[in-house]
């Protein structure tokens, strides 16, 4: 069985790793780009130049970041347990990686289309939870066992929302398969029809990738760096670069799944190997010869989306203060699970009798009304002020 790649002819096992070793260099490639950009925006945000030596406007940083570890000498604690803390670092990063199989990129281009390549990608995503826990545990260090425990029960407790709000998503649409959701998107995405959806998914995703306000389980000030902190060199550089990689793909689910993916705004237009239809349709005489954008105008709209929610993560990070860890559970737990349960069910009796899509967008725009409505008043209400001491150390009445 032969599969067709860039024109040609090649077998299936040998098109898969070719389209894997392609992934495995472009996502190298975008996790040195991404902690660049990240550099730049923050000392934007802050007033700061960030990077400018190393290379022109310092863009070789990275690459001067990555060379360094790479060179660095490969420790591990005297009384670690081998076996485990030597598998934790692949047990976060083979997840990331498998990961890439199901996204669209473009029209027809991507690893594999998977009937079930939205739950594919929740359910590999949830294995990198064994390996936080395994490199906490393997350590031999309080730190890190903390940090461990911290990032598995963070993990667990927003896994549930983010995989609700997909689900919603997944009610709308109808199918599991990413590119016919995003083929679907062709005229108005499903962040229109499931605001609160999306909300949900980028929270959940903030505190999935231990992102800023979400990063208890690496806050220097208590867990001393989290589970990673024994580690270094070459095995350190692995769970960052997992970490960004897992920031890239998450970004590129939710352009996909709720903001159109390649076929938003043109919809046909945008897969159809030119815009002539499109363009005709709102007035626009055209050339046939000159409009013939086809994948490049796809990857032009996926990286733009995508650019769009990694921005919005950069900025959170500058903007918010961390949470403190009964403040992060109760939210999920107490707000974020509730809301997102309450819109599965009304999107339920939405498609079930065959009401108006407008119902939908009626009661997912209520539910995020009602969601920032609760933030906003846990944000404003006054913290009680501890009693006084007296000089022996009793409070005073």
């Amino acid at each position: 069985m032969n599969n067709d790649l860039f024109g040609f002819e090649i077998n299936t096992w040998l098109d898969a790793a070719a389209r894997m070793g392609m992934i495995t260099g472009v996502m190298t490639i975008v996790v040195m780009g991404l902690i660049y950009i990240e550099r730049k925006i923050i000392a934007r945000f802050q007033m700061r130049l960030g990077p400018t030596r190393t290379g022109p406007m310092g863009m070789l940083q990275s690459l001067a970041d990555a060379l360094k570890l790479v060179g660095k000498e490969d420790l591990r604690p005297a009384n670690a347990d081998p076996w485990v803390f030597e598998l934790a670092v692949y047990f976060v990063f083979i997840p990331v990686f498998l990961m890439f199989v199901a996204i669209p990129f473009a029209m027809d281009f991507e690893v594999r289309v998977l009937e079930l390549g939205l739950f594919y990608v929740i359910a590999v995503s949830s294995i990198n939870i064994v390996g936080w826990v395994m490199a906490g545990w393997g350590s031999d260090n309080r730190y890190a066992m903390l940090g461990g425990m911290r990032a598995a029960a963070q993990a667990i407790s927003y896994e549930i929302p983010l995989v609700l709000s997909l689900l919603a998503v997944a009610m709308v649409a109808g199918s599991l398969n990413l590119t016919d959701i995003v083929i679907g998107q062709g005229r108005v995405p499903l962040v229109v029809w499931q605001p609160l959806a999306f909300v949900v998914f980028f929270i959940a995703m903030l505190a999935e990738l231990n992102r800023t306000p979400f990063d208890i389980a690496l806050g220097e000030s208590e867990t001393a760096g989290g589970p990673h902190i024994e580690y270094s060199g070459i095995r350190w550089s692995m769970f960052f670069l997992a970490e960004y990689a897992a920031l890239f793909l998450m970004a590129l689910i939710g352009s996909a799944v709720f903001l159109g993916g390649w076929a938003w705004p043109l919809g046909d237009g945008a897969y159809d190997l030119n815009l002539v239809g499109f363009l005709g349709t709102v007035g626009v005489d055209v050339d046939p010869v000159t409009v013939t954008l086809g994948r490049w105008w796809q990857l032009l709209l996926t990286a733009t989306k995508t650019g769009l929610l990694i921005f919005l993560v950069f900025w959170v990070r500058v903007t918010l203060p961390r949470l403190r860890i009964d403040q992060l559970m109760s939210f999920a737990w107490k707000v974020l699970i509730p809301l997102v349960f309450a819109q599965i069910l009304l999107n339920g009796l939405v498609l079930v009798y065959g009401w108006h899509d407008l119902f939908l967008l009626l009661t997912s725009g209520a539910g995020t009304v009602l969601l920032f409505a609760i933030i906003d008043r846990g944000v404003r209400k006054p913290r009680p002020q501890p009693a006084p001491l007296t000089a022996e150390g009793e409070a005073v009445a």
